[in-house]
C-alpha cells in the first residue's frame, strides 16, 4: 500500500479550496482517503493564518510510516519548515543521456581535450622553424602572390558586369 501525502480539490468552479490528505497512490484525486491532514486555501492573501493549515505532528506520523507528499505539498512543507528544499531537476531522469551515450561523449571530449595541447606544442617548434630558415619562406610567399591575380580576375569581371548592369538601368 504506497501512501501519498496529496491535495484533494474541492470548492466551486473558479473558487478553489483543497484539503491536504494521506490516500493510496492509486485512489482517486478526489476520492477515497486514510486521513484528512489539513486545507489549503489558494483564494486567501499569502500572509493569512487560514490560507494553509496543516497538523505538522500527523505529517510527520505518516511520513514515518512511509508517505511520500507530491512535489506541490513537499513545497507547502518546506514554507512550513518541516522538510528541506525539494530537489527540482531541469532536464527529467527519463530524458537525461544514458550511460553509452556519456561515455560516448567523455571519449569525444577526451581527444578534443588533448588536441589543443598537442597542437600549442605543434605550433612552438612552427613559429621557430621559420625563424630559422629563411628560405623557406621566400616559395611559401610566392605561391599566395601568385594565387591573387588569379582571384582578382573575377572580381574584376563582376566589377565589369555591374557597370554593364548599371548603364543598362540607367537607359
Amino acid at each position: 500500500m504506497a501512501l501519498k501525502i496529496r491535495l484533494a480539490r474541492g470548492g466551486a468552479k473558479k473558487r478553489p479550496f483543497y484539503r491536504i490528505v494521506v490516500a493510496e497512490a492509486s485512489a482517486p484525486r478526489d476520492g477515497r482517503f486514510v486521513e484528512r491532514l489539513g486545507s489549503y486555501n489558494p483564494m486567501l492573501k499569502a500572509g493569512h493564518s487560514e490560507r494553509l493549515v496543516l497538523d505538522q505532528t500527523r505529517a510527520q506520523y505518516w511520513m514515518s510510516k512511509g508517505a511520500k507528499p507530491t512535489l506541490r505539498v513537499h513545497k507547502m512543507m518546506t514554507a512550513l519548515g518541516m522538510l528541506a528544499a525539494p530537489e527540482i531537476r531541469e532536464q527529467p531522469k527519463k530524458s537525461a543521456p544514458g550511460k553509452k551515450r556519456l561515455e560516448r561523449e567523455a571519449e569525444a571530449a577526451a581527444p578534443e581535450g588533448g588536441a589543443p595541447a598537442e597542437e600549442a606544442q605543434a605550433e612552438a617548434p612552427v613559429e621557430e622553424a621559420p625563424a630559422e630558415e629563411t628560405p623557406a619562406e621566400a616559395p611559401v610567399e610566392e605561391a599566395p602572390t601568385e594565387e591573387a591575380p588569379a582571384e582578382e580576375k573575377p572580381a574584376d569581371e563582376s566589377a565589369e558586369e555591374e557597370s554593364a548592369s548599371d548603364d543598362s538601368k540607367t537607359e
